[in-house]
Formats: C-alpha cells, structure tokens, sequence
C-alpha cells in the first residue's frame, strides 16, 4: 500500500470514528496559506458546542505516530484554525480543541483529545 494511499485512507477511518462518536464532519483537509507558510488541517468536526481541528497521524506503529506531530505543524494547525475560526464566525462561541488521530496499520487507532 503506497503512502498516499494508506494516508487517505488513515484521514477516512478517523473521520469515520468521529461519525460513531456522533460527531459532525465540518471540513476535510482544510488548506490556508502557501509555501513554508501553508497550513493544513485534516479534518474539522462540531459537536454540542465542541470544535475540533484534528490532525491524522500514520505510521507503522501507534508510538511512532505519537511523535510526529511536531511542534512547528502544531503551530501551523492553530494558525489555520484561526483562518478557519476568522472565516465561519458561527463557530467563535464553540469550545476549540486540537486532537490526534493515530493509526497504525493492521490495525490500531488510538484517539488524543486535547493533543496540543
């Protein structure tokens, strides 16, 4: 299974969990900005008066999924949460949270609430 593939499909098994969770999916790959600038969320989700920026992590195994959400794409995440937020002012009296979606293959998904 090519990276590209197993990554798309790593972002639909998490927005599929958030369905079950009774959660909504407001935006998927949400892109703001461009070059070193750019940043990209994988997918949004609304519940209650919850909003969530999740980021979708795949590796080989759930501790190395753990690490990979750096502290520079963390920073890039709350900045195109705050181009989101800016942009859908429906959304500014939701609690915000920035969860984790890890996910190795064969398989094993472990979500982080309150991640970063």
């Amino acid at each position: 299974m090519n990276n590209n593939f197993s990554g798309r499909l790593a972002e639909a098994v998490a927005r599929w969990y958030f369905r079950l969770h009774g959660w909504h999916i407001v935006a998927a790959n949400y892109l703001t900005g461009r070059g070193t600038t750019a940043g990209e969320i994988d997918f949004i989700a609304a519940k209650d008066k919850t909003l969530v920026f999740v980021e979708v992590k795949k590796r080989q195994d759930i501790s190395a999924a753990a690490y990979a959400v750096r502290p520079r794409q963390q920073q890039r995440i709350r900045i195109a949460a705050a181009n989101f937020l800016a942009k859908h002012p429906r959304y500014q009296e939701y609690d915000v949270r920035f969860d984790a979606v890890l996910i190795a293959f064969r398989f094993s998904l472990c979500h982080l609430p309150n991640a970063f």
